[in-house]
């Protein structure tokens, strides 16, 4: 078995449609510049509301990526 270390990030993704798209704004924007994600766990859920409706989603995640192995080329 191998062992890991994992390293945490802290994103916040915004989407006027839901927040599954909020996350996933998040997490596809992440993985253009850090590597090796592996997961993620949801910290806070919050809302924008306009005349009474729900207008907009921010949803701010936790996501966990392993670090480079240091003996790799």
């Amino acid at each position: 078995m191998a062992f890991h270390v994992y390293k945490t990030i802290e994103l916040t993704g915004s989407s006027p449609n839901s927040s599954d798209e909020a996350v996933r704004i998040a997490v596809e924007r992440a993985a253009r510049t850090v590597r090796n994600m592996r997961w993620f766990e949801v910290a806070g859920t919050r809302g924008e509301i306009e005349d009474g409706r729900v207008a907009h989603w921010q949803v701010t995640i936790r996501v966990g990526f392993t670090l480079d192995d240091e003996t790799r080329p």
